[in-house]
């Protein structure tokens, strides 16, 4: 590996040695070091590899891993998905969080499963195509499933970038056309490997380091193997020019939503509104799954007007639905 830290330069002026070194290094690393996960193996399909870069959105990986496994046992290919209503979806998401992914998932397997002949496109422009298929998801399938050269850039790997290249402590609190122009002069040129091509591989290995070595609050440096090579020690590591701030979640919208959502996995008829307003009715169900959802919904002592909004919002989201005088799963 070529010495020498970078600066905090735009991507054009680095070093083509250090730059190769970069790559050459990071790679490596990945190779010896990357965690054994199931959407890596060669053999998964790239509708696996799909239902991975969704479900990954904003959410640990050891919350995945289960959910993951048992959709692809359920519907190991799109077609499977579709041919079953979107709410066993939205039930099968579980506690994932940010149940609307589920719906993107229902309506992207009926696109492919009744005109695309059930194949997957291939190239990103194909994969934006798709419902809710936005640009990062197009970017990693390409890469990770068709090993196509796509600059893919998560929360992970701007984070890396802007230490290592732009030495800067956290990048800017939203995707920039600067970053995303770096992003691209960074990823090496494609040697015709498919999924072991160097830029799937230089993608896949940022994306690893930044997960699980160059964290945002403790980034475990002296297990880098890029440090001496990070602009942002160079620099003394500053701190970064913003307070990154988490979502909340009790107290919120968000957490009744959730809890209604509950209610409704648990339910296989439509569950009368009666129920969600009135904390007494829930013990008519016994000790069943719907009576401990509704419980859990209760405790939190939303008021009318926010349990009422909450609920109006998963109907205009596609997430609910009204049938015979209660709610259900779309």
């Amino acid at each position: 590996m070529q010495g020498g830290a970078l600066t905090a330069v735009a991507a054009p002026a680095l070093d083509p040695a250090v730059l190769e070194g970069l790559h050459e290094t990071i790679v490596e690393w990945f190779a010896n070091e990357a965690r054994d996960l199931p959407w890596r193996d060669p053999e998964c399909s790239p509708w696996g590899i799909l239902v991975s870069e969704v479900m990954l959105q904003q959410t640990p990986v050891v919350r995945v891993l289960p959910v993951w496994r048992e959709w692809m046992e359920r519907w190991p290919h799109p077609a499977d998905l579709a041919a079953e209503p979107a709410g066993e979806a939205v039930r099968a998401w579980g506690r994932l969080g940010y149940p609307r992914r589920a719906l993107r998932l229902h309506a992207a397997a009926t696109v492919v499963a009744h005109e695309n002949d059930g194949v997957l496109p291939d190239t990103e422009a194909g994969l934006l195509s798709l419902p809710g298929v936005g640009g990062y998801t197009a970017a990693a399938v390409a890469a990770f499933a068709f090993g196509r050269r796509a600059a893919v850039v998560d929360t992970n790997i701007r984070r890396v970038h802007a230490r290592l290249v732009r030495g800067e402590a956290l990048p800017s609190p939203a995707l920039t056309a600067a970053e995303r122009r770096l992003a691209e002069e960074l990823l090496p040129d494609d040697d015709g490997a498919g999924r072991l091509s160097a830029s799937v591989r230089w993608n896949a290995g940022v994306m690893e380091l930044g997960a699980v070595i160059c964290t945002a609050r403790s980034p475990k440096c002296a297990a880098c193997p890029v440090a001496r090579n990070c602009a942002w020690r160079a620099a003394g590591e500053p701190p970064p020019s913003y307070i990154p701030k988490g979502q909340a979640w009790h107290g919120t919208d968000r957490q009744v939503r959730g809890a209604v959502m509950a209610v409704l996995r648990a339910a296989s008829r439509p569950v009368p509104r009666a129920l969600f307003d009135a904390p007494l009715l829930p013990a008519a169900f016994g000790e069943g799954p719907i009576a401990a959802a509704l419980a859990r919904l209760h405790a939190l002592e939303p008021d009318p007007e926010r349990l009422e909004r909450c609920i109006a919002g998963l109907l205009a989201d596609g997430l609910a639905a009204e049938r015979d005088g209660g709610l259900v799963l779309p």
